[in-house]
């Protein structure tokens, strides 16, 4: 049986430092979840694009706002605002910057583990990502398995 696992966001596992920002990260249940602290006059294309290697974010985000406002502007030129309370999908090919004079803070479900890294290092998430996926559904099958009195019925199992 595997164990209850708490963990807290003021004691991240990695921590990813640029001017006017940081990255924190939180490795649980096999994801990587992460908490975006961003200054008044942050923006990406200045204060990370440079880390990234890349003119506009290439990594997608699903989050959460949890307080201020950012912009973001896709690389085909639509733009929208995101504010406390909302919960986005945003796919690669952005630039994002904090509006008005309050911090901006969003916790990221998806994409975290790929943000501020140079494409090279973003392929060996995918990599470490897939691994995960492969063990976790060999555990999944083993489980399912034995609860089905040895039939074999992995091929049910599916990970998402």
């Amino acid at each position: 049986m595997n164990p209850i696992v708490i963990k807290k966001l003021d004691s991240p596992d990695e921590v990813r430092i640029f001017d006017k920002g940081r990255f924190e990260l939180i490795e649980i249940g096999g994801l990587v979840l992460g908490r975006a602290t961003y200054e008044p006059g942050w923006k990406w294309s200045v204060h990370v694009g440079p880390v990234a290697g890349t003119a506009s974010c290439q990594v997608s985000h699903v989050g959460l706002v949890l307080q201020g406002r950012a912009m973001v502007r896709m690389d085909d030129g639509a733009e929208l605002e995101l504010k406390a309370g909302d919960v986005f999908a945003i796919p690669p090919g952005h630039d994002s910057w904090v509006l008005g004079d309050k911090p901006y803070v969003s916790l990221h479900l998806s994409g975290a583990g790929k943000y501020a890294r140079r494409e090279e290092e973003r392929s060996k998430v995918v990599t470490l990502n897939l691994q995960r996926t492969s063990i976790l559904r060999r555990r999944l099958c083993q489980f399912a398995t034995q609860k089905q009195n040895g039939k074999a019925i992995c091929s049910k199992v599916r990970v998402t």
